[in-house]
């Protein structure tokens, strides 16, 4: 694993090559790695627990396992919109089994490190410690930008994932 200091932010931003899952909130992409990826269900509605934040949809029973379902465009503060595209991505995070809503799975990517730039830092809903970097796709003549999430980071920041089981 590289460690490279933003010379924006001066914390450290790991740059690690691997596969990621890309998917796409509103219109940008981001990308999570492959390995902490259980499954990819379409969305269904789960079940409300009174006094979860609102980003929170509530919990799915999938095969005996209590899993929280968290909406990621309400976490990052976009609009919550669902279409016949929006799925359920369920990830194994430290033990714990999440859910995360997100708009549209787009594909498995590999990255190599000198495809990773650092994060810069910049005030928004997406603190730049819940970003890893930021991968640059070739797509044809066009390069494709992925921001690339420690989502358990940015789910841990409230304590989501002692709700898990």
């Amino acid at each position: 694993m590289d460690i490279v200091a933003s010379p924006l932010n001066q914390s450290p931003t790991r740059a690690i090559g691997g596969e990621y899952l890309s998917f796409r909130l509103g219109q940008e992409e981001y990308g999570i790695e492959i390995l902490l990826v259980q499954e990819i269900r379409g969305y269904e509605p789960a079940t409300r627990i009174a006094g979860a934040p609102e980003y929170v949809h509530g919990v799915l029973n999938l095969r005996g396992v209590i899993v929280p379902i968290v909406d990621l465009r309400l976490k990052l503060g976009l609009a919550a919109e669902f279409d016949p595209f929006t799925v359920t991505v369920v990830m194994n995070l430290g033990g714990r089994t999440v859910g995360a809503v997100v708009d549209a799975v787009a594909d498995v990517l590999e990255l190599l490190p000198a495809q990773i730039q650092p994060a810069p830092e910049f005030s928004s809903s997406l603190r730049a410690t819940h970003i890893t970097g930021l991968g640059t796709v070739r797509q044809g003549s066009l390069d494709r930008m992925l921001i690339l999430l420690d989502i358990a980071a940015l789910l841990s920041d409230d304590g989501l994932l002692g709700m898990a089981t």
